[in-house]
Parts: C-alpha cells; structure tokens; sequence
C-alpha cells in the first residue's frame, strides 16, 4: 500500500478534523467529515520531546522504552482524548481509522496500559 501524502499542518489537517470540547476531557478532536475505517488521518507533529508532558506522544518500534521516541504536538492532534473503545490508533506518528467515524463524532485512541490502569 503507497504511503499517502504527509497532512500534518492544521490547515491540511482541518479539512478532516477540527478542535472543540469534548465530554471525556477538556478540547478534544472531532470528524469534520465521515472517516472510512483504515483511512490516513494525520500526522502528530511537533519538535522532539525529551521528556514527558502536556501533548507529548511517545512511540516505539519495539518494546525497549530505550528506543522510544516522543514528539510535543503542535498540531490539531494534540487534542486526540483516551478511550478504552478508542476509533484510532497510531502506526508511528501516522493515525489511523480503526473504524467508520462519523461527521462530528470524537476520535479517541488507547493511550495505553498504563495510563489505563491510572484510572
């Protein structure tokens, strides 16, 4: 499957998604447009983060946490909210579509087991 071209400045970005308040937590980042299931959201974007805070997203090829790498997101992205029943998912940096989203519904993605035991 070819790589589909990089969305990650918010004026690309804000043709698929857009910011608003969200009932899980604070802003969150809600479809402007349905969402096939699969589909190439964007790109989380941001400087190289050297250590954990607001809006860092940390990837890893692996499970050694010695080859993680974190980014500070600076994009429309950032506001992405946890949810158990997440509708998307990171493949490195690049989101996804897990399923159909609708227009206007919230994309959540799975922060994570430990996050998720913190609740």
């Amino acid at each position: 499957m070819a790589r589909p071209r990089l969305r990650h400045r918010d004026s690309e970005l804000s043709q698929w998604v857009y910011a608003g308040p969200s009932s899980i937590h604070g802003t969150g980042l809600f479809a402007r447009r349905e969402i096939p299931a699969g589909s190439y959201i964007g790109t989380y974007w941001g400087p190289e983060a050297k250590r954990n805070g607001p809006y860092v997203l940390w990837v890893s090829e692996d499970a050694d946490e010695e080859h993680w790498i974190g980014r500070s997101g600076r994009n429309l992205l950032r506001y992405l909210n946890h949810s158990a029943d997440c509708n998307a998912e990171f493949d490195g940096f690049d989101l996804y579509a897990l399923r159909d989203i609708r227009a206007g519904e919230e994309i959540t993605f799975y922060y994570g087991d430990e996050f998720h035991q913190s609740l």
